[in-house]
């Protein structure tokens, strides 16, 4: 990773600078001034997500997900917690293909959860089924490991 990493905000969506260095030192965002990272998943909408996926260096784990799916709602604890464990090596996010159509359609999101792990824009990993939270944070961390 560079010495300078640009983050988006998890909460206003702005692009911030951050040294490489002192990521698991925290950090505020310089709009709004929420934490940069929250130890908790995003929720991402069509609007949001390029901003997270696509201008960031920061590694996006995006769950695609619905409220109908009965492993969905099984794995959304792990996923939950996972985001503490994993950040801020990486930026986990939930995106509901039942309000986000487009994106399930983008992605060809045929069945859910799915995973996409995305670094600058382009999809580096796939994982379709419901993980348990040792699987998730395996996957993840061996997924990272390729970058």
């Amino acid at each position: 990773m560079d010495d300078k990493l640009i983050i988006a905000c998890p909460t206003c969506d702005a692009k911030n600078r951050a040294p490489a260095a002192r990521l698991g030192e925290g950090g505020k965002c310089g709009k709004c001034g929420s934490p940069l990272f929250q130890g908790k998943p995003l929720d991402l909408t069509t609007a949001r997500f390029t901003r997270h996926a696509n201008e960031t260096d920061l590694p996006l784990v995006v769950d695609f997900w619905a409220a109908w799916c009965g492993p969905c709602k099984m794995m959304a604890p792990h996923f939950e917690a996972a985001a503490g464990a994993l950040e801020p090596r990486v930026r986990l996010a939930k995106v509901d293909t039942d309000a986000e159509r487009d994106l399930g359609a983008r992605y060809r999101i045929q069945s859910i959860p799915t995973l996409i792990l995305f670094h600058k824009g382009r999809e580096v990993a796939r994982q379709s089924g419901a993980l348990t939270g040792d699987q998730l944070r395996r996957w993840v961390t061996t997924q990272l490991e390729k970058i």
